[in-house]
């Protein structure tokens, strides 16, 4: 180890942004063996492992790096899967410059151990090799959780669960699973194989998936606590955001996630109505984006791909302050966006059809209590931008559970999030819990990889209590 005084970091290989844009194929190759090994050999081994510090998960980075660059791969993959039910989706879509090779020690000077690189490459080779078994408990055992939402709170908490011979039916609304995994991300950061896969291995380890069902609508609450010993509501949080200016709803302004989920089913080969097909088409149009975060990111990309004339992302504040990953925004400018800073929309203009957005000029000012500065509005600094599509990426709230009047429904907050126990996220309902997005609000995949896994721990206390329950009553 400590080979980084002689070997420097290195990415995986990146296809040129004049071929990539062409596909929606993932950006990266794998890195090989060789490769992964001698960037694991950098690390430092520090006394304290901030990655580990500042990953959601507390991965246990250092341990699996070693276990890399001394050629001890299946050992890697051991420990690398015993604190992420998902490592491959880490490796991919996590803002590694964020969190944990952003606090790599050597990141200053030498540049930081290119962890989610070799994160992939730890779980290619065990898909690979057949390391990655479907789960086989010592024990099936009686009890049976449902959870509802298939994102990735739902499938970690399906695994944990399943781990410990637990029954497992999800329940999902969409056609497929996979929730925000299948449908939010784009194929050029997370291919969508690489979902079904997770899905098939899932299944395979004995969950199981019934699509097309939606909660209030075609089964509710209250069957679901009849029928099972538990529940767990992971539905995420896919209500846009509104911008409250005039034009907002004019034809062609349209949510990033409406956006983003047609192009997602494109790519799994489904076909769309006509109408919406031609409007959620960037294909030689003016893109405008409203955002600053990995959705908008996403959708800048997304049209680039599709064809678009020209592409713009308009953010309110500057560049430091940009809430999305950086390398995502390098990547966008590698493929042709153009970012402009500091400005927002104050109405968007058409008669029908949306053809310009009306910008004002903003400026930051300090914050007197040591916050971000605040953006405020120039007087007299307005401009029209030319758009044919302007999509807003303004961030997510959780859509209201639709439950029916009589069963009891669990406490939200106000933006309607799921109040829970913070030790043990139950809701006000007992039995029922919550997970993710659905519960945190908006956030990143590994935190609702942190809550699924937390959940399926919680879930295990309250069947074992119940349990014992259930035994007392009998011994009396």
């Amino acid at each position: 180890m400590l080979e980084f005084v002689r070997i420097e970091r290195e990415m995986p290989d990146k296809r040129p942004a004049p071929l990539r844009v062409k596909d929606f194929a993932e950006i990266y190759q794998a890195m090989s063996e060789i490769r992964a090994a001698a960037q694991a050999s950098r690390c430092s081994q520090c006394g304290i492992p901030f990655c580990s510090v500042h990953c959601p998960l507390s991965n246990d980075i250092p341990d699996w790096l070693l276990a890399s660059a001394e050629g001890r791969w299946q050992e890697a993959w051991l420990r690398a899967s015993a604190t992420n039910a998902m490592p491959e989706m880490c490796g991919r879509i996590c803002p590694q410059d964020r969190l944990c090779e952003g606090h790599c020690v050597i990141e200053k000077g030498f540049g930081a151990v290119t962890i989610g690189a070799i994160e992939n490459a730890i779980v290619e080779q065990a898909f690979a090799q057949g390391w990655a078994e479907p789960i086989s408990p010592p024990v099936e055992r009686r009890e049976h959780v449902a959870i509802v939402g298939s994102g990735p709170a739902g499938l970690a908490a399906a695994t944990r669960l399943r781990e410990q011979g637990v029954q497992v039916t999800i329940f999902e609304r969409q056609d497929r699973p996979g929730g925000l995994l299948s449908y939010g991300i784009p194929g050029f950061k997370l291919d969508k194989s690489v979902v079904m896969r997770r899905i098939d291995w899932l299944q395979r380890s004995g969950v199981t998936f019934r699509c097309g069902v939606s909660l209030g609508q075609d089964v509710s609450l209250a069957e679901l606590r009849e029928r099972h010993d538990a529940v767990l509501i992971a539905t995420g949080a896919y209500r846009a955001r509104r911008l409250e200016v005039p034009g907002a709803s004019l034809k062609g302004v349209v949510p990033a996630l409406e956006y983003l989920v047609a192009e997602n089913r494109r790519e799994f080969g489904d076909k769309l109505p006509a109408s919406k097909d031609r409007l959620l088409d960037a294909r030689g149009k003016r893109v405008v984006v409203i955002g600053g975060g990995d959705t908008a990111m996403d959708c800048v990309r997304t049209a680039v791909r599709q064809g678009a004339k020209s592409v713009r992302c308009i953010y309110r504040r500057d560049r430091e302050a940009m809430p999305g990953s950086r390398r995502e925004v390098l990547h966008a400018e590698e493929e042709g966006v153009e970012f402009v800073w500091c400005e927002t929309p104050e109405g968007f203009e058409g008669a029908r059809q949306v053809r310009a957005a009306r910008l004002v000029r903003l400026r930051l000012v300090p914050d007197p209590r040591g916050g971000r500065p605040h953006p405020e509005p120039v007087p007299g600094e307005t401009r029209q931008e030319t758009a044919d599509l302007v999509l807003l990426a303004l961030g997510f709230l959780p859509e209201p559970l639709a439950l029916a009047r009589g069963e009891p429904h669990p406490e939200t907050h106000p933006d309607g999030r799921l109040k829970v126990n913070p030790d043990s996220l139950m809701t006000s309902v007992p039995g029922v819990f919550a997970a993710g997005d659905i519960m945190r609000g908006a956030s990143l995949v590994v935190w609702a990889i942190k809550d699924g896994q937390r959940a399926a721990r919680a879930i295990l206390d309250w069947l074992a209590a119940d349990q014992k329950k259930v035994d007392g009553r009998a011994a009396a």
